[in-house]
């Protein structure tokens, strides 16, 4: 409790110690003015965030830099609605990002537009440690139900990531190294041992345009599972590498194509589970996606065609403690993506947007269990899809739509939504904008429950979803934002495992909460953001698991000069409770509770010569806070980074 009083006050001090009225320069206003920020997955083409009724949340380039040696997940983690299971473990673990008390298989993620799915998978959910922070441009978080225009998995969030691209130069680069440690709250070894680098080439010839990118990541230092004992357990390694090349023409001012080709490998140690060590298991995941996306512009609108392929290969080596062996599992998933999109501007205040999606997958599957054969298990979906964007010139902004989905296995699924904002108020000090939304949203069946010869349900319907939102945007002035909003989330025939019949099949589960978010620039060298988020879920046993029903973030971004910035960030995560089914942890069939924790970390950087070097440094739960994350795991103690970045 103490640690809570001096994190509060630490932060309340700051803020209170600051002239709330002093006098701020005209980059200030620029920063705050969010409103007018243009997002493109309100509609897939840039629009203004003022004239969406939807809740999006824009992290850009600078804000990604000034994370610089955090991951993807991390940074995810402090946005309002969001909380990452396994965030603070142990590189080797699996994440799972939990949405307004929604699942990861209810994120749809998308790279460069194309959604990324692991059909090798259960869930099929992408495992976002696949990819480098050091590739990504920006990142836009599409809260509620948004399968209208991306299809199956976007019922509680679309987490839409946009990858570099070619800078306007020659050629330019820069190169990025970083080292680390990673610890445990009770160890104090103190070793080097997280270490990244990445290099970008990038440039403009003529028409062609280019871009590479390289990098690499290797942490070890702790173990998975986490000890009950003195004993000490293995340390569990995880060893990653990322490659990107991005290549453009522009044929002429109304044809650009572009194309792209990522190879995400990662190897990892595991262990036996909870509370349980073991120095045999080993696991590899790679990933191969290409694609190209010709786009062309013409005089009422633009139409682009997006196609991809994506490879998803998983291998696991695993003790059997039964007979004594080292069991080998070998998953493949493929998937084909072809999006056909025309956005026709009637007007300037009226846009029709319409679709046509084509998708193929399939799943490989080899246990010494049974499997899945090769050219089984697979389905297509064709969905034609549509929307209509009104925007007035009074204020009010509309947009409705609809979209027919049609699956080879289990038929044809319609799904719609609506959304309206309005700004009741809009002059040089104030804005105020009133947002609703109404949506649908649908989760197909993993080819996994589908077609798994021991668990798999042929009949299983797919998982529908409906979300209603409603709330308000404030800005005052140049120095406040202010936001909230309430969500209600109905799930029908959700998608379990019955542990009655050992097989999938169809549930039901209920959430509603709110989200509220503040920026406050006081001074031009300060800023104050916080978050609050409540999820209130119906108790279905494991639906629950690790979702916390409140959770507070709050941060203060320093820039006493132009070249340094430093950031206090904190969290507190309420508690979280996991269904014990079977008495693992205690009592059979009750919940078992994990105690709120509170973590504070800090970052900073400098520049020197110019943009030209970065040096960068971060000290994470600066507390020593010891708590548990994931039941039975390790949780990431103080750990330390520095690196720099050379920009050339």
């Amino acid at each position: 409790m103490k640690k809570q009083f001096i994190i509060v006050g630490v932060l309340a001090c700051s803020f209170v110690s600051t002239n709330l009225f002093a006098q701020k320069n005209a980059n200030q206003k620029e920063n705050v003015e969010t409103l007018k920020e243009v997002v493109v997955t309100a509609t897939k083409f840039n629009l203004k965030k003022e004239n969406t009724g939807k809740v999006i949340h824009v992290i850009t380039q600078l804000e990604l830099q000034q994370n610089a040696g955090k991951t993807v997940i991390e940074i995810l983690n402090t946005v309002a609605g969001i909380d990452i299971k396994g965030v603070n473990a142990n590189p080797t673990e699996p994440r799972s990002i939990n949405v307004r008390g929604g699942r990861s298989r209810q994120v749809l993620v998308l790279i460069d537009g194309v959604p990324v799915t692991d059909q090798s998978a259960i869930n099929q959910e992408f495992d976002l440690r696949l990819l480098s922070v050091s590739q990504i441009e920006s990142i836009e978080v599409l809260k509620g139900a948004s399968s209208t225009l991306y299809g199956s998995g976007a019922a509680t969030a679309v987490i839409s990531i946009t990858l570099k691209k070619a800078s306007e130069d020659k050629i330019s680069g820069s190169f990025e190294t970083s080292v680390g440690t990673n610890n445990t709250a009770n160890s104090s070894e103190g070793s080097l041992s997280d270490t990244n680098q990445n290099v970008t080439l990038n440039g403009t010839l003529g028409k062609l345009n280019f871009l590479g990118s390289f990098s690499l990541t290797g942490v070890d230092g702790m173990s998975s599972a986490k000890s009950k004992t003195n004993a000490a357990f293995d340390n569990d390694a995880f060893y990653s590498k990322n490659g990107l090349l991005k290549l453009g023409y522009k044929v002429n001012d109304k044809l650009n194509i572009e194309t792209f080709l990522n190879y995400d490998e990662f190897n990892y140690d595991f262990d036996a589970g909870a509370f349980s060590d073991n120095d045999l298991n080993t696991g590899s995941q790679e990933q191969f996606r290409i694609g190209f996306k010709p786009t062309y512009t013409y005089n009422k609108g633009q139409v682009y065609l997006l196609a991809s392929a994506n490879v998803v290969e998983r291998d696991l080596k695993q003790f059997n403690s039964f007979s004594g062996t080292l069991d080998t599992y070998e998953f493949v998933g493929r998937s084909v993506n072809v999006d056909l999109v025309n956005k026709y501007e009637f007007s300037n205040q009226l846009q029709l947007i319409t679709g046509v999606n084509y998708q193929i997958h399939s799943n490989n599957t080899v246990t010494p269990f049974g499997g899945i054969e090769k050219g089984i298990a697979n389905f297509n979906t064709v969905d034609p899809y549509a929307s209509f964007v009104y925007v007035s010139n009074y204020g009010l902004s509309v947009n409705v739509g609809g979209r027919l989905n049609i699956h080879n296995v289990y038929g044809n699924h319609f799904v719609y939504d609506g959304n309206l904002a309005y700004s009741v108020l809009k002059n040089e000090d104030v804005s105020v904008k009133l947002l609703t939304s109404y949506s649908t949203a649908f989760i197909a069946p993993s080819l996994y429950q589908l077609y798994d010869g021991f668990s798999g349900n042929i009949d299983l319907n797919p998982e529908s979803n409906e979300t209603f939102e409603a709330g308000f945007d404030l800005d005052y002035k140049d120095w406040v934002q202010f936001e909230a909003v309430y969500f209600n989330r109905k799930e029908t025939d959700a998608i379990i495992y019955d542990n009655s019949t050992f097989k999938y099949g169809n549930g039901s589960s209920d959430a509603n909460g709110f989200e509220v978010s503040t920026k406050i620039i006081p001074t031009s060298f300060l800023t104050v953001n916080a978050s609050f988020t409540y999820v209130d879920r119906d108790q279905t046993e494991d639906f629950n698991d690790y979702i916390p029903e409140n959770k507070f973030v709050a941060g203060l971004d320093i820039t006493p000069f132009d070249n340094a910035f430093f950031n206090f960030t904190y969290r507190n995560v309420g508690e979280r409770t996991i269904f014990d089914r079977y008495g693992s942890f205690g009592t059979a069939g009750e919940d078992v509770v994990l105690e709120n924790y509170q973590v504070l970390d800090f970052m900073t950087n400098y520049k020197v010569l110019g943009d030209t070097v970065t040096f960068f440094a971060t000290v994470t739960n600066i507390l020593n806070e010891d708590y548990d994350d994931v039941l039975g795991y390790s949780t990431r103690g103080r750990n330390y980074k520095v690196g720099v970045r050379l920009q050339f």
